[in-house]
This record gives structure tokens, sequence and C-alpha cells, in this order.
């Protein structure tokens, strides 16, 4: 049975366009995870640690019959291939993948939770995540990311 993921790429270092390319490519080799949209492409300020280059940020929607962790071992595995080596958390990468929605499942193992942490804290992942699906609910929350951006928006202009 295929399940619907959204995958977060991120790169700071290298060609990072041909990172986020070669990354959506590499994640379809073997048929395991059909890639069904791409959002459009923003560069984004680091978050956490500052003192490295601006990132390029895409989020796309796929199916794919792999469960959640062999699906993360195949972004871990895309990484290396790519190039990443952790230096140290948040530092530079040449190519970052997130999975951040399986499904509407939570999931939560030693090394992978889903959704993902930083859904809810970073607006260019929200906004990503409306572009590719408007009506996209958060599985905690249940409420549409559409409306977590509008109330957002409430907030800051009351």
């Amino acid at each position: 049975m295929l399940t619907r993921v959204f995958i977060g790429l991120g790169s700071n270092l290298g060609d990072r366009e041909k990172m986020l390319s070669d990354a959506v490519i590499m994640l379809q080799e073997d048929g395991a995870v059909h890639v069904k949209k791409r959002s459009s492409v923003a560069e984004t300020e680091p978050v956490d640690f500052l003192s490295q280059p601006d990132f390029l940020n895409q989020i796309i929607e796929a199916e794919t019959d792999l469960d959640p962790e062999t699906l993360y071992s195949r972004c871990r595995e895309i990484e290396s291939k790519l190039g990443r080596v952790r230096t140290f958390e948040k530092g530079p990468r040449e190519i970052d993948l997130d999975i951040l929605l399986y499904g509407n499942q939570e999931y939560n193992s030693g090394n992978l939770t889903i959704p993902h942490i930083g859904i809810m804290k970073r607006r260019f992942i929200l906004d990503h995540l409306v572009e590719l699906d408007p009506d996209l609910i958060d599985p905690v929350s249940k409420m549409k990311y559409s409306e977590v951006i509008r109330n957002e928006f409430c907030k800051k202009h009351q």
C-alpha cells in the first residue's frame, strides 16, 4: 500500500540547486518512492547555527511503500552519497533530507519523529506544505496548515 509523504530538502554548500535536484532523482531510482509534486525553491537564512551560508529549501510530495524507518535510512544514504559529512549538529551541509509527514501518522523512534518537529517552527516549511496542498492537515493538532499560517498572521497584526 502506498503512503503519501512529504520530504523537506535543504542545501547550503556546493551547487545547491543541483544538490536538491540530484536528491530527488536518487529518491526515485529504484521505484520505491514516486515524486508527485515539488514545491518552489526558497532561499532561507540559517536557523540555530547562524554562521553559515543561506539555504535553498524545497519540499516534495511523494508516495512510497517504504515504512518510515526504511525511508529514513534511504534519506541518510542519499545524503551520504551526495557528500554530506556531519561535522556538528545544525551545521553547514551539502544536502539535508527530512521526512516531514508520513501519511497522517504520528511516529517516534530513537532517531525519527514524524511529524517533523520543525514544521510548526519554520514558516518556509508551512508555506511549502500549503503550496503543495492547501487542505493538508497536521496529524497532531488536526488543523490545516493554511489555518496555522493564517492564525500566525492574525496574531502579528492585532
